[in-house]
């Protein structure tokens, strides 16, 4: 006699089985055999995060510690993306730590960078008014090659409108005129090298003169301080000498006052007798006007006077 088979239950059984397996591979597959906790941070982009997928690894220096949860735009500003992120706790993430967009290698995967987060810093809280703790983000490598390329190409623009206003058309007949009597210089020098290679002879020689006689300038400056001594020894002896002569002018002045006592009267007497004398010439002459024959008669006889 064949024992019968309940198909329901088997069937149920199967099903049961089944719906374990799933539910095992999905939880081994989801990490729940290893879960970890993670905490939750933003933070704000304020460049495009083209590349960047929902679950793109977070790094901290490399190391892997959480995932991106969530992208969408800033609330109060359309022009910030705001990123929500799984951290792994345990994290140091701290007050001066910075997210940065990087591109991983050539394939354009993108995720994000964590930096900074020195040990004295503290730790990152949650400041009121926001769900979560706000990291700080920088510029990605793009963005900063971006603006590099942009600020050189700035320059390089101004440079080339600062060239063109330079070499105008005065400015380069000038240059031109420039060059032309630099040509004319170089051909000048070139035909009177063998003056001017004269001319630096000339100078070297004079140049060794100067040096020799710097060498001799010590034994000249002996040879003038002697010379000076010698100076100094006859100034003294004429000085000596002057005194001499001073004394001697002394005693030739007294004996010439004396000579003059004596001398001086008798001049005087002379000087009297020539006046004297030169009266009488002069009435002598004018007699001699009046009547010329007194120089053979004489003086004539005076006349008698009254009662005479």
């Amino acid at each position: 006699m064949e024992a019968k088979v309940n198909f329901a239950v088997v069937g149920a059984f199967v099903l049961v089985l089944g719906a374990a397996l799933i539910a095992g591979v999905l939880w081994f597959s989801s990490g729940g055999a290893y879960r970890k906790a993670y905490d939750t941070y933003q933070t704000y982009m304020a460049e495009s995060v083209s590349g960047l997928n929902l679950d793109a690894p977070v790094r901290y220096r490399g190391v892997e510690v959480g995932r991106v949860r969530k992208m969408a735009l800033a609330p109060a500003n359309v022009q910030l993306v705001q990123l929500t992120l799984d951290i792994e706790r345990g994290t140091p993430v701290k007050q001066d730590t910075v997210a940065v967009l990087r591109v991983q290698g050539l394939t354009g995967i993108a995720y994000v960078e964590f930096s900074g987060g020195s040990p004295e810093s503290p730790e990152l809280q949650a400041q009121p008014g926001e769900a979560y703790p706000v990291i700080r983000s920088g510029p990605s490598l793009m963005v900063r090659l971006d603006s590099a390329v942009s600020a050189l190409l700035t320059n390089a623009n101004r440079t080339s409108v600062s060239m063109n206003a330079l070499l105008d058309e005065d400015n380069r007949r000038v240059f031109k005129q420039t060059l032309t009597e630099l040509q004319v210089l170089s051909r000048t020098l070139a035909a009177r090298s063998a003056a001017i290679d004269s001319s630096l002879m000339n100078t070297a020689r004079t140049m060794d003169n100067t040096a020799r006689l710097t060498g001799d300038l010590p034994r000249l400056v002996e040879r003038m301080q002697a010379s000076a001594d010698g100076f100094d020894r006859m100034t003294g002896e004429i000085a000596r000498a002057g005194s001499g002569a001073n004394a001697t002018l002394a005693g030739t002045r007294a004996d010439l006052r004396a000579a003059a006592d004596e001398v001086v009267p008798e001049l005087r007497q002379l000087v009297s007798e020539l006046r004297e004398a030169t009266g009488s010439l002069r009435r002598f002459s004018e007699q001699l006007e009046q009547n010329p024959s007194i120089l053979l008669y004489g003086k004539p006889a005076p006349r008698p006077g009254p009662g005479e």
